[in-house]
């Protein structure tokens, strides 16, 4: 699974990088090194026919839920099956996304009590591109509407194999521009993008545990450790 990342690119960076119109204000985003799900992560989608970069809570509530907290439950879809669930078939099928992040973190088991918390990261140092999908929910009672996405994972790569049996999609710049065409509705050939990411793509290594916590948030928690 991913079920937490770091997100420290200015909004406009990330908007340079994948060719999108940012529409906050970078000066009014904090860097956050422990993203965890609810909060509101910077994706990249297509509307009105162009990129722009926004941010959405981290959790997708579908348009027929009753409540929003089944979001916390649905933080990330199963590429094996994410055409075919109810939960998350509709935004497959037209409202994908690029959930973008500097590296997400997992927790490499060492013993049947232990776990080192490890952080995963491009090699070059390039923003990643995880595949997502987005929904907009309605809260009836507050009369508003709440825009959510999540976080496709498929079967682990070499890197991440000994740490972990899932890992995220990561979308190659080629494979943008269909991914994100909300007029593309060809579930078959979206599905041969869900696969893990080249072996060479990604680096591991261990970090403090203080990133267990939440609400711990600084620099620091992405420093390479010895364990």
């Amino acid at each position: 699974m991913c079920g937490r990342f770091a997100s420290t690119t200015p909004p406009d960076k990330l908007a340079a990088y994948f060719g999108a119109e940012a529409l906050v204000d970078a000066d009014e985003i904090e860097p956050d090194y422990n993203v965890a799900p609810t909060r509101d992560v910077p994706v990249v989608r297509v509307r009105e026919g162009a990129r722009h970069l926004d941010f959405l809570r981290w959790g997708l509530v579908p348009r027929w839920a009753k409540d929003l907290r089944i979001g916390s439950k649905m933080i990330n879809a199963r590429a094996e099956t994410v055409a075919t669930k109810n939960s998350f078939r509709s935004a497959f099928a037209r409202r994908r996304c690029l959930v973008t992040a500097d590296g997400f973190y997992e927790w490499k088991r060492l013993g049947p009590t232990s776990k080192q918390p490890m952080f995963i990261t491009r090699r070059d140092g390039d923003p990643l591109a995880f595949a997502g999908l987005y929904e907009q929910w309605t809260d009836a009672e507050n009369l508003r509407d709440i825009h959510t996405c999540t976080i496709i994972t498929t079967t682990p790569n070499k890197t991440m194999a000994p740490i972990h049996d899932r890992m995220p999609v990561l979308l190659a710049p080629k494979n943008w521009e269909e991914w994100l065409d909300p007029h593309n509705s060809d579930t078959d050939s979206l599905r041969e993008f869900l696969v893990p990411a080249p072996d060479a793509l990604l680096t591991a290594y261990p970090v403090s545990e203080l990133v267990n916590n939440v609400r711990n948030n600084e620099p620091s928690l992405i420093d390479p450790i010895t364990p």
